[in-house]
């Protein structure tokens, strides 16, 4: 097609001007990739880093409904390939929540959604990569040539393998609309054994089921959300201006979104996040424009934040206790659920939290679930009070400690504390280090350690 010719030229270009600046970086210096947004919640130590563009690296080259799949750069997000595939009736089968999140962050670090019951997560639909690597090569990666190391490999590697130019995607056909059912439970382990049992039947009530998450608001209020695919619908809501997402799901036990709105439903509010901001004031939510209510926004907010203090500054001036960033997302199976929920909610004590059933369709051996396995991905984000005499890092130890005895797993994008030793038992030392003497033998790039935990 002349389209994918024009935008494959303009493609060949960015990756040889990627390539040239790798290759002009000094060789004491720790490449840094270059984005205009992050979903990353670890913030570096001070060392010496050169930080390669990605500005041309963030188009869809082309989506081809007849083979239901998508070509795209490795910089592209979520919300610019959605908005290309819709018109075709198509959506990723796994399309993160955040709109900003990219192919190559969700390929390379880890992305969940509501469909990952069933299709697993955003890397199990890829069907190609090229990779910029350590060594400074150009790959084409698949599960079946001779770069099918690094494919399987590439996933929670962090960009500490290679970095994903190119992407080939398989797509899944969508309806237009989007019918919620919320199901209240009072109880955590009736409220997991319903989220199995319907994960596994892939029905409710005898209709079909296309999507499942919940949220936990307290001990004896938790809701398993059931999104079914529709072409029609009596109305649909709008969460993307006054009315908030997460708050309907406590008033109302059916709605209906377009598919688009439904994808980003979370978005606009950062989940519940956007409180820690205010914006979920009426008056100032009234003042804002809409395009500034996006995840986006408020993980810049938090950055600055971060950079300057202002939080802490208020705390000592007040004489309250410090606190401690507990945003993480851990993966606990299913049946082990409730006995997480319980824990956390007696240690931790932070509400909501959202919950998200996946399950692995293969073997992935940096981020070693067990293939067709339920587990529940459980996502909290927010501030926590340290108790008196506890420093930082008190409930994120506590967290990890607790799910690796719940024979669970936890994301990398956020902080960790672990050991090196311990790390490396985890997250499949045995695996990764071959892979990576093979594609970046000077270690030009952090190892996977290095990058995760020591935040150099």
């Amino acid at each position: 097609m002349p389209e994918r010719t024009a935008s494959m030229t303009a493609h060949n270009q960015a990756v040889e001007q990627i390539r040239d600046s790798y290759a002009a970086i000094p060789a004491d210096a720790a490449p840094r990739l270059g984005k205009a947004t992050t979903n990353l919640f670890r913030f570096r130590t001070p060392g010496k880093t050169a930080t390669l563009s990605a500005r041309d690296l963030d188009q869809v080259i082309q989506v081809d409904p007849e083979t239901m799949t998508a070509e795209v750069q490795g910089m592209t997000t979520y919300e610019n390939l959605v908005d290309a595939t819709l018109p075709y009736g198509l959506m990723p089968y796994v399309v993160p929540q955040l709109k900003t999140i990219t192919l190559g962050g969700a390929v390379t670090g880890l992305g969940i959604e509501s469909s990952s019951f069933r299709d697993g997560l955003p890397h199990e639909s890829v069907e190609e990569l090229e990779i910029l690597t350590g060594d400074g090569r150009i790959v084409v990666a698949r599960a079946d040539n001779e770069h099918a190391d690094l494919f399987r490999a590439f996933p929670n590697s962090y960009g500490t393998l290679g970095y994903a130019l190119r992407i080939r995607i398989r797509l899944a056909r969508v309806k237009p609309y989007v019918r919620l059912t919320h199901l209240r439970f009072t109880d955590a382990d009736k409220c997991m054994l319903a989220m199995q049992e319907i994960c596994e039947s892939r029905e409710h009530d005898g209709d079909p089921v296309d999507f499942v998450d919940g949220t936990f608001f307290a001990p004896d209020e938790l809701y398993i959300t059931l999104g079914t695919f529709s072409d029609q619908a009596p109305y649909t809501s709008d969460y993307t201006g006054m009315r908030i997402y997460y708050q309907s799901i406590r008033s109302r036990a059916r709605d209906w979104l377009t598919v688009r709105d439904y994808l980003w439903r979370w978005d606009t509010d950062w989940f519940w996040c956007s409180r820690a901001f205010g914006v979920q004031q009426p008056l100032v939510r009234s003042l804002l424009p809409r395009r500034w209510l996006r995840s986006d926004v408020y993980r810049k907010l938090v950055g600055l934040d971060q950079r300057y203090g202002v939080t802490a500054r208020i705390d000592r001036w007040r004489d309250n206790p410090a606190q401690e960033s507990v945003i993480q997302d851990v993966e606990v199976p299913v049946e082990r659920g409730a006995e997480f929920l319980d824990l956390f909610h007696r240690r931790v004590g932070m509400a909501p939290v959202w919950m998200c059933p996946l399950k692995a369709t293969g073997e992935w051996p940096l981020y070693p679930l067990q293939p067709g396995r339920l587990y529940v991905n459980f996502g909290f984000w927010g501030m926590v009070p340290l108790p008196r005499g506890q420093f930082d890092g008190y409930y994120n130890r506590l967290i990890e400690h607790a799910v690796h005895d719940l024979d669970g797993h936890k994301s990398l994008y956020s902080t960790s504390f672990y050991e090196r030793e311990e790390f490396w038992r985890l997250y499949n030392g045995d695996a990764y280090w071959p892979v990576k003497r093979s594609y970046d033998p000077g270690g030009r790039m952090l190892d996977l350690y290095d990058k995760c935990v020591r935040g150099r």
